[in-house]
């Protein structure tokens, strides 16, 4: 539940879930983002979920903190509620030209190729949020033992639709963006349609993937 409800500047406040990032506690985030988002609050004008904190900005003409905190508090938020999340399966081609920095994380897991594709492959993963470029799922929970740090030097440009691996998460990018994640493979999926105005994202919060491997030839004719 929330610890704190906190001013962020003039003309947003952010709702405190703790320190942790694990699942249980960004899907709190989750329930409330999505509650919040139900109730249409007069003057709030934006919602921006993370790992374990919920930023809600809102229009100084129309409310102001106070009277959006007190909406917060009183909200019925109940664990039995359905958040009606998706599953979704990703393809990703794996061939030596996608996977980027597939040598670098053998040296650094002490694990070969081979093994380190079968644990991803096989695992089921959170979306815990989207950022830091438009409509880029931030992935959870790789095992311990598949967590590495960024690259010492971060690219100038990640091609659209890598898939990279960094700490405890993987992600996607929805565009060539600078980036400094391990790569070990690219989806032919469009991650984010910027033609849609409502719900761009193929993945959003609370929403759960899997990956699945493909050939090269699969990738180079694949039809969404």
């Amino acid at each position: 539940m929330i610890k704190n409800i906190l001013n962020l500047g003039d003309a947003a406040l952010y709702c405190d879930f703790g320190i942790e990032v694990n699942k249980e506690i960004n899907t709190q985030v989750i329930r409330y983002f999505k509650s919040i988002k139900k109730e249409n609050i007069d003057g709030v004008n934006n919602l921006a979920p993370s790992y374990n904190k919920l930023i809600i900005s809102y229009d100084l003409k129309k409310t102001n903190f106070e009277i959006v905190k007190k909406i917060i508090e009183n909200l019925n938020i109940k664990k039995s509620d359905n958040l009606e999340n998706k599953k979704i399966e990703i393809p990703v081609c794996s061939d030596e030209e996608f996977s980027l920095d597939i040598k670098r994380l053998e040296q650094k897991l002490n694990i070969n190729r081979e093994k380190i594709y079968k644990n991803f492959f096989e695992k089921e993963f959170f979306c815990y949020m989207t950022g830091f470029i438009a409509g880029m799922p931030f992935l959870g929970d790789l095992d311990k033992n598949m967590r590495a740090e960024r690259l010492e030097t971060p690219r100038v440009k990640v091609p659209k639709g890598s898939v990279g691996l960094t700490e405890q998460f993987a992600n996607i990018y929805t565009y060539e963006s600078p980036g400094g994640w391990n790569i070990i493979g690219n989806t032919p999926l469009n991650i984010f349609d910027s033609s849609k105005e409502i719900d761009p994202n193929l993945i959003n919060p609370g929403d759960t993937i899997t990956f699945k491997r493909i050939t090269k030839d699969q990738y180079l004719n694949y039809n969404e």
